[in-house]
C-alpha cells in the first residue's frame, strides 16, 4: 500500500471514486457532495496547491483525500462546544474509497497516513467536518478516535458536525 501526493494524470481515477461516493449519499438521502462538488476543478485545486492524496493497492487508486495544513476558515468559529486544542491542526476533507474497497478498513488507513504526516510535521492535531446525516463518516471518525466537538457552518452556511483528534504520542 502507498499514500502519495496526487498528481494531474490522477484526476481521472480520483473523480470516478468521488462520484462513487457521490451515488452513495444521493442513495442515502444524504444533501452532502450534491450539486456538481466536488468536480474536477476541486480536485485540480487541491493537487495545484498540494492538498492532494491518493491511497494505491497493488498500484491502483483506491483512495483519495484532501489534506491542508494550512487552517480552516470556516473552523474558526465553532457553535455548541469547542474544539480540543488551539495549536496548528490538519484538515482532512473530500475522503473517499472506491466502493468495491468500501468496509475493509482503507478510510481508516488514509486517516493513519495523515496522522503520521501530522507527527512529522510537529503537528498534534486532525479536524474533520461532515454532514449530520452522514453516519458512516461519523462512526469512522469515532472509530478511529475522533472526538465531536460542536457545529461549524460552511461558507455557504450548510451545517457540519465538526471533529477533532489529538495525535500527540501518535
Amino acid at each position: 500500500m502507498e499514500f502519495r501526493r496526487a498528481v494531474v494524470s490522477d484526476i481521472n481515477r480520483i473523480m470516478d471514486i468521488i462520484k462513487q461516493a457521490q451515488a452513495y449519499l444521493k442513495e442515502q438521502g444524504i444533501d452532502q457532495w450534491q450539486n456538481n462538488y466536488p468536480n474536477p476543478e476541486v480536485i485540480r485545486e487541491d493537487i495545484e496547491k498540494g492538498y492532494g492524496y491518493v491511497l494505491l493497492k497493488d498500484g491502483k487508486i483506491i483512495g483519495t483525500a484532501a489534506v491542508s495544513f494550512d487552517g480552516e476558515k470556516t473552523y474558526e468559529k465553532i457553535y455548541d462546544g469547542n474544539w480540543l486544542s488551539s495549536f496548528d491542526y490538519a484538515v482532512i476533507h473530500r475522503i473517499a474509497v472506491d466502493s468495491d474497497f468500501k468496509g475493509q478498513g482503507f478510510a481508516s488507513v488514509i486517516i493513519k497516513n495523515v496522522e503520521k504526516m501530522c507527527s512529522d510535521k510537529g503537528v498534534y492535531s486532525v479536524r474533520v467536518d461532515t454532514h449530520e446525516d452522514n453516519k458512516s463518516m461519523q462512526r469512522l471518525l469515532e472509530k478511529n478516535g475522533f472526538q465531536f466537538c460542536g457545529i461549524i457552518y460552511l461558507a455557504d452556511n450548510s451545517k457540519r458536525l465538526a471533529f477533532e483528534k489529538l495525535v500527540i504520542n501518535s
